[in-house]
């Protein structure tokens, strides 16, 4: 097979260990810490989770490795959506086990988790995992939506683990892929199977983060990847000097990877979601915001700049969705079926023109026509607007030009789109990002190893150099909440939202007016692999901030 020299390059890579995992396996001990309990909603959570709630948080250290020897039989699933460095996960995880006993297996379910349902696998051997070490993102085994929920789901998994002699199941995934593991470990657990489950933290949206999970892994790779493009498209607004883009990014329910980018590249315009929300900003009020920096920018010359605009935003926009709530509504059952019978557009606007409240037709009456027709496409399998199909970008870059015209703006306004989701979900790790899920990885075996169930694998301290990286584990129940999902009360890890009040978003807050404005461009470049630490380990400008770096 073809390689390219980069690839070749990296497959050569030696990922960096936090200090107390480069000691050998048989010199890690363990400090337990603290007996944990959830962020929320205590006592229902403990119900919910008896044997494996309350457990206590886990440091590693240098000392003699008290645990017990045993042959152990892994197996490994990745879920939900890529990221960079899950191959690396796999890998550490592969190399821990390996240098405890040769005799130790590692197992790669295919295809998420109906791999272990389906029984469908590979055994990893050397040859296999040097063909991925430190290289993309899932395709070593691939990835899968399946979700583990329910009771006949368990009973299958216990079976296909009891068929191979299964000591341990690791699941790399988000937050919903890590509930799912603490649910899974829960009934391993009360059904005396004897098979541990850890979770390892990924997802580039960045919202898998709290006091204990610093950052999830993907997410650096990813927004580098994106600042890159970004960068160069500023430079080229610079150069030609008559264009705004228009950027949407990736990042549905938080605006980590917009707020990430922007700090990186410091655009003339990032929306962020939850400050939208926080305000109860309207579509015409952000419009306006967006069109004062074009107009002010005119005004000295410059008809050109940036704007990123997070893939959710419009989620956010407390009347938007009050129409998509009433869209919903309009199109259940026979009304839906009413209105796909009809044939025009001329004959829909006006069965929505009836159905709606004159608030929500107030906000559908402004959006651009093919925006309100997006409104309108094939709807998710619960029967709703799939928002994610809405081209936000477009939306907002007409809601300028209607401002502008509306206002008598005589200057020039050409826009252009573009939106970065899947180009950075599986890009070549950055080192940060190679070392941290190589970390992971090792670490997880580490907790397998020592007997733990229920658990995240959990490296922290990463604004510091990985020598001073911390490595342990925390029970995934201390991260949870219960939330409504369609309609039941659901135990699920709480997403981290962009904090309003953090230093990344306070220190964007007291630039953007500047950057509005003037064009005050940084360009990140690619990101690079071989030189100084400074530039080739450098970790998020968000995590820089939020540790004081």
């Amino acid at each position: 097979m073809n390689q390219s020299p980069l690839q070749k390059a990296r497959y050569q890579y030696q990922p960096k260990l936090p200090g107390m995992l480069r000691n050998g396996i048989s010199e890690i001990c363990v400090k337990e810490g603290a007996a944990t309990q959830s962020v929320a909603d205590q006592e229902k959570i403990q119900a919910l989770f008896p044997n494996t709630y309350g457990e206590k948080e886990i440091t590693f250290e240098k000392g003699a490795n008290t645990s017990e020897a045993k042959k152990q039989v892994v197996g490994v699933i990745l879920s939900g959506g890529q990221a960079p460095g899950g191959h690396n996960v796999v890998c550490g995880l592969y190399d821990a086990l390996k240098a405890t006993s040769s005799e130790n297996t590692l197992l790669g379910f295919k295809n998420g988790p109906s791999g272990l349902l389906d029984d469908d696998y590979v055994e990893f051997d050397d040859a296999y995992i040097d063909a991925y070490r430190n290289t993309g993102g899932f395709d070593i085994i691939g990835s899968g939506r399946t979700k583990l929920e329910t009771e006949e789901q368990f009973a299958v998994a216990s079976e296909v683990c009891k068929k191979h002699g299964i000591t341990a199941i690791v699941i790399i995934g988000g937050d919903d892929s890590n509930t799912n593991a603490a649910v899974l470990a829960e009934y391993f657990a009360a059904h005396k199977t004897g098979v541990q489950v850890i979770g390892c933290p990924k997802t580039i949206d960045g919202d898998l983060k709290n006091e204990d999970i610093e950052c999830s892994f993907g997410f650096d790779t990813a927004t580098k990847t994106y600042s890159e493009v970004i960068g160069n498209i500023e430079r080229d607004a610079n150069s030609a000097k008559k264009y705004w883009h228009f950027i949407k990014v990736m990042g549905r329910s938080a605006s980590h990877v917009a707020l990430e980018c922007a700090l990186e590249t410091q655009p003339n315009i990032c929306l962020i979601s939850e400050e939208v929300a926080e305000k109860k900003m309207s579509l015409s009020q952000i419009a306006d915001y967006i069109a004062d920096s074009v107009e002010k920018r005119a005004a000295k010359g410059m008809n050109f700049g940036v704007a990123i605009i997070p893939e959710g935003v419009v989620e956010f926009v407390p009347e938007f969705k009050s129409l998509i709530a009433e869209i919903n509504e309009l199109l259940a059952g026979a009304q839906g079926e009413a209105f796909n019978a009809l044939e025009s557009w001329e004959e829909k606007y006006a069965f929505i023109e009836k159905g709606l409240t004159a608030e929500s037709m107030a906000v559908f009456a402004i959006l651009p026509q093919t925006i309100q027709q997006q409104l309108f496409l094939e709807r998710d399998p619960h029967g709703n607007v799939q928002v994610s199909l809405i081209e936000s970008e477009k939306l907002f870059s007409a809601l300028v030009k209607d401002k502008l015209d509306a206002r008598g703006y005589t200057g020039r306004f050409s826009a252009l789109h573009h939106f970065f989701g899947y180009e950075g979900r599986c890009a070549f790790p950055s080192n940060f990002d190679a070392d941290y899920c190589y970390s992971l990885g090792y670490n997880a075996f580490m907790l397998i190893q020592y007997g733990y169930t229920g658990y995240l694998s959990k490296v922290s301290n990463l604004a510091k150099p990985a020598e001073e990286w911390v490595a342990g584990g925390m029970p995934i129940t201390k991260m949870m909440n219960m939330e409504r999902r369609n309609g039941e009360d659901k135990p699920v890890i709480k997403k981290a939202l962009v904090e309003l009040d953090g230093k990344p978003f306070k220190y964007f807050e007291a630039h953007r007016d500047q950057w509005a404005v003037e064009t005050a461009y940084t360009y990140p470049g690619a990101i690079q692999y071989y030189g100084p630490a400074e530039v080739c380990d450098l970790t998020t400008r968000t995590l820089a901030l939020e540790k004081g770096e």
